[in-house]
């Protein structure tokens, strides 16, 4: 794919910021952009790196309408050699094709587009951060463009790339969290797009969050949407828990998005050859556990975070203490190798890094 470069003039160019501390995550831009378009009968085409602006989109477009598009999210990271690095990328426009599928998105040529993302990268590449534990953001997102207010699959899209410098996704950083578990919302049901990364999958969640941080949690733990029984994930990233030994996340159903981070701690688990597993898990069986002593940890996983421990979960008006209130073990050990597999600090068996 042939890729337009058009250069942000000298009066459009930003500083990068020179230093992370105090800089929200995801609010500051890189001067430029990727985007394409495609069309019934032309498929994608317009390929231009551009600085980075507002999108040109009529009221009437789709998406505006009815919701009918897909992101993703993934970093590029400075290792302690002064590289820039992606980590698996593939897996994430992998991803998203399957969330293209079920959005009725046109698929994307995936060399071609970590081709064009590269070269974005490469010119941004004063943006990615070099403090410990900051990183570029990278979001892909595909939008329906045609100018029609009409329930139907779109006949145009867009779809851009834009590049954000970050640090910790969450204030406390690699701290323990509050999580609450709702049994008042469902996030996603059986059929339904609960596995496509899409808008309309967060903008479901955002009431049971913000109601959530009101009483002091950080993020709002998902049960399952027929049974209000089982445990599906957390807003912003997958779910672990650690009972007996074992670690153990719920299985996908078709509800939970699959998280290349998720992915990588069940592989690197199997790996260091400890017992890991997926299945469908009561919340009563976790609650139990906290209050005798058989789940000894909880953390999250994705992109954003990485890995963040859980130290209290909250059901029902009723507070459950994850062991000893700090950073477990098995948390701490995912951490550091999978960061130092990203930065560079630890060897890559798996070939997960791979050069911009």
């Amino acid at each position: 794919m042939k890729v337009k470069l058009r250069k942000a003039g000298p009066n459009e160019l930003k500083n990068p910021p020179q230093s992370m501390s105090g800089v929200v995550f995801g609010t500051q831009f890189s001067d430029h952009m990727f985007s394409m378009e495609w069309e019934d009968g032309k498929g994608w085409h317009n390929a231009e790196i551009k600085p980075y602006g507002p999108l040109l989109m009529e009221p009437s477009s789709i998406v505006l309408h009815y919701a009918q598009m897909a992101f993703e999210g993934l970093k590029a990271y400075r290792t302690d050699s002064g590289e820039n690095v992606l980590f698996r990328p593939r897996e994430n426009f992998k991803r998203m094709n399957n969330t293209s599928q079920r959005m009725c998105l046109p698929d994307l040529n995936i060399e071609e587009v970590l081709d064009a993302l590269k070269q974005l990268l490469r010119l941004e590449s004063s943006w990615v951060p070099n403090e410990s534990g900051t990183t570029l953001y990278i979001r892909p997102t595909i939008v329906a463009t045609e100018e029609a207010i009409g329930l139907k699959v779109s006949s145009k899209y867009l779809f851009f790339i834009i590049l954000s410098p970050v640090g910790p996704y969450y204030p406390q950083g690699f701290n323990p969290v509050k999580i609450m578990v709702s049994d008042k919302y469902v996030r996603a049901v059986p059929g339904g797009v609960g596995y496509a990364k899409t808008g309309g999958n967060y903008a479901a969640s955002i009431l049971a969050e913000k109601e959530a941080k009101k009483l002091g949690y950080t993020q709002v733990l998902w049960l399952d949407a027929v049974e209000r029984r089982f445990i599906e994930e957390v807003g912003a990233m997958n779910i672990f828990f650690v009972i007996n030994d074992e670690i153990v996340t719920p299985q996908l159903t078709g509800s939970i998005l699959p998280g290349i981070t998720r992915m990588s701690v069940l592989e690197l688990g199997k790996y260091w050859g400890l017992e890991v597993s997926e299945r469908r898990i009561p919340i009563d069986e976790i609650l139990a556990g906290l209050k005798d002593g058989s789940v000894t940890e909880v953390f999250g996983a994705g992109t954003a975070a990485v890995i963040s421990p859980v130290g209290v979960l909250s059901y029902k008006e009723e507070e459950y203490y994850v062991g000893n209130g700090k950073t477990g073990t098995v948390a701490t050990r995912f951490y550091d190798h999978l960061t130092g597999i990203q930065y560079g600090k630890e060897p890559d068996p798996f070939g997960w890094v791979e050069s911009i």
